[in-house]
């Protein structure tokens, strides 16, 4: 239950499915996790007493058989392939569902690792793809079947959204970031390269030459050293703010003037619809397959060009001077299209899948 998607995604599923149907227990290594203590207290949480994934076959393969699981629901590769081979060795009539939210693959290396796993993943019940991209990746990839792959969005937590951005506070001592003139974009993931902060700090630099901006990345990881770094040459330390991970991102949100997402490459793009969901207008880049899903091809956000600081900056320019009706009419839809994702809407659709596969002879 760290700080990425796939915990969010976990954790919006298990507080959410219908308890009159489904018991759930969740299983992970003998790691503290961000989403923690935002579990329901009705969620039996077991810790294995491992932090090695791949020590964790067996001990996970006991839990299997001593509570006595009908279905084995995981996500992430090489949790999946854990959670497959823990299944086959309870010996119990459990079933596997697995969830892949990735876009993987390209080298060859790479691609017959995901060939190995979708071997595995032919002996599960379902595949859950989180995009129609990610479905067409594990088919060309993975070589699973079509039939067995059932896209799911990620289900967003609305409610809760709207309950910390009304009712949570910000640290105070990132308040004065919000409290002048300037205009605040803001983005959030993990500093890694996959998320290229980096051509956002030169779209940024672009963009202060025409209107008085602040930057807010939230986020923690292996870059953020060589991020700052990149900020001073730019002579714009004073500019970019490094607030690291806040548990409610989403009050901070609520006070930017643009949320930005600057991916090489996303299978859903989590963050967008929870942006989305406060009210905050997106300017993203046009990675496959989530970025151009969520927002429909441009519908409901600006795309811009991935890697490309020129393009990215006119289009945070041009956002930032939109009239304010139609800042307001962008907001909207930005709502409405989070709501299509919302957790209650989204949970129904993994019920149904666990339903029919625990159903299966």
């Amino acid at each position: 239950m760290g700080a990425g998607g796939a915990a969010r995604t976990m954790l919006n599923i298990l507080n959410n499915i219908d308890r009159r149907k489904f018991t759930p227990v969740l299983v992970t290594l003998n790691y503290n996790g961000s989403y923690e203590g935002y579990m329901k207290d009705d969620i039996k949480f077991i810790k294995l007493n491992t932090k090695r994934l791949r020590s964790a076959v067996f001990p996970l393969a006991k839990i299997i058989r001593s509570e006595k699981a009908d279905m084995v629901f995981s996500t992430i590769p090489n949790y999946n392939t854990i959670a497959i081979l823990a299944r086959l060795f309870s010996f119990t009539r459990a079933k596997n569902i697995v969830r892949e939210a990735a876009f993987l693959g390209g080298n060859f290396r790479a691609n017959m690792k995901l060939r190995l796993m979708g071997i595995l993943y032919k002996l599960t019940g379902k595949v859950i793809a989180l995009s129609n991209g990610v479905k067409e990746n594990i088919i060309k990839r993975y070589k699973v079947k079509p039939e067995n792959i059932r896209v799911i969005y990620n289900p967003v937590d609305v409610g809760s959204i709207t309950e910390h951005m009304e009712n949570g506070q910000m640290a105070k001592e990132h308040e004065y970031v919000f409290q002048d003139e300037a205009k605040v974009i803001i983005t959030a993931g993990r500093l890694v390269n996959d998320k290229d902060h980096e051509t956002l700090i030169n779209a940024f630099s672009k963009v202060q030459e025409e209107i008085n901006t602040r930057l807010v990345i939230l986020g923690e990881g292996e870059l953020e050293e060589s991020l700052k770094n990149q900020a001073e040459t730019l002579h714009l330390q004073d500019k970019i703010h490094f607030l690291g991970f806040q548990h409610n991102p989403y009050v901070y949100f609520k006070h930017a003037d643009l949320f930005v997402l600057s991916s090489r490459r996303e299978g859903f793009g989590h963050v967008l619809t929870e942006a989305l969901a406060t009210g905050t207008p997106v300017v993203s880049t046009n990675c496959k397959p989530g970025a151009m899903e969520v927002l429909a091809a441009g519908e409901y956000g600006i795309l811009c060009e991935m890697g490309n600081a020129e393009d990215m900056a006119e289009k945070i320019i041009n956002t930032l001077k939109l009239e304010s009706n139609k800042t307001e009419e962008m907001i909207d839809k930005g709502i409405r299209r989070a709501n299509e994702f919302h957790a209650r809407k989204i949970v129904k659709q993994y019920e149904e899948v666990f339903i029919q596969t625990c159903e299966q002879a």
